[in-house]
């Protein structure tokens, strides 16, 4: 397999696990506005802070390899972004197998006890740990051609590639954004501080701005360029996916803030683990890829 194929197989994959990972994702954002939050023990409410500071690290790993082909490779297939998109999909799913037995610990501890939710979330991480993990390993790896390829990717597969990337970050802002609309409506919600109501609504308007940067390539290939491949369009749609990155951070940053001081009642906790997730992104999704590509220069 050509490694152009190749990296548009390691898109696709990506894409796959983010659209798995956007219904825990949502589900954690949105369990603090429900009714029976209050009646989960202290220890559920403060295990969904930590399941959601996973997932959003999942998330940043995940999203982080089509930064890189725009940022670092400017749309070029490479070796080296193969193999980044492999190991930060890996590291992705650590967090995420975290999160998701935690998840079920939390709603399993609240009907059946704490030895089922347990129970539940350890046999849980087990069978995914094993599956995504362990069967790898007992198949073992079979060796890939890492010789880089000289041959420029061609146009048409550049754009092929980069509305691909836009297909594999727009399911965090699906979560995300449905998330705080509902929100919005609940009861839970008018309980909020004003503050972290503003905080709300300022990460549902960055989060809109996201999914709108992200389908702009293509309304403008079908509206624009009438579905023809231009270098014009590939600079274009490759800046929106770039841009639409930033205010994603800031929103899901944003919502941390709130789902936190809704669970701790600590503005001080609550702010340093936004920022702190926040940084982590920038780093994953800029910050690192700028420094790749200066070295690279």
């Amino acid at each position: 397999m050509k490694l152009d194929r190749r990296i548009k197989t390691a898109l696709d994959e990506t894409r796959l696990l983010l659209l798995g990972s956007q219904v825990l994702f949502g589900f954690l954002l949105e369990s603090v506005f429900q009714n029976a939050f209050e009646t989960l023990s202290i220890f559920s409410q403060y295990l969904i802070c930590a399941a959601l500071a996973l997932m959003v690290l999942s998330l940043g790993c995940l999203i982080a390899p089509s930064m890189q082909h725009r940022i670092v490779e400017a749309g070029q297939s490479t070796a080296r972004l193969e193999e980044a998109t492999t190991s930060l999909a890996e590291w992705g799913l650590v967090p995420f197998l975290a999160s998701l037995g935690l998840a079920l610990f939390i709603v399993f501890e609240r009907i059946f006890g704490e030895v089922a939710g347990a129970t539940a979330g350890t046999v849980s991480a087990a069978l995914t740990g094993f599956f995504w993990f362990g069967f790898a390993w007992l198949i073992g790896k079979r060796g890939r051609q890492l010789m880089e390829e000289v041959a420029p990717t061609p146009l048409s597969t550049k754009i092929e590639q980069m509305l691909t990337e836009a297909r594999v970050i727009i399911p965090g802002c699906q979560a995300l954004l449905g998330f705080q609309l509902i929100a919005m409506l609940t009861h839970a919600f008018d309980e909020l501080p004003f503050d972290a109501k503003i905080m709300h609504a300022a990460g549902l308007c960055l989060v809109a701005i996201a999914m709108i940067f992200l389908m702009t390539p293509a309304a403008l290939h079908r509206e624009a360029f009438g579905g023809n491949d231009s270098e014009t369009f590939l600079r274009l749609g490759s800046g929106f996916i770039i841009a639409a990155s930033l205010p994603l951070a800031l929103g899901i940053s944003a919502d941390v803030y709130v789902v936190f001081l809704k669970v701790t009642h600590a503005t001080a906790v609550s702010v340093a683990a936004s920022a702190a997730l926040l940084l982590a992104m920038l780093l994953l999704w800029y910050l690192y890829p700028i420094w790749l590509r200066a070295n690279r220069a």
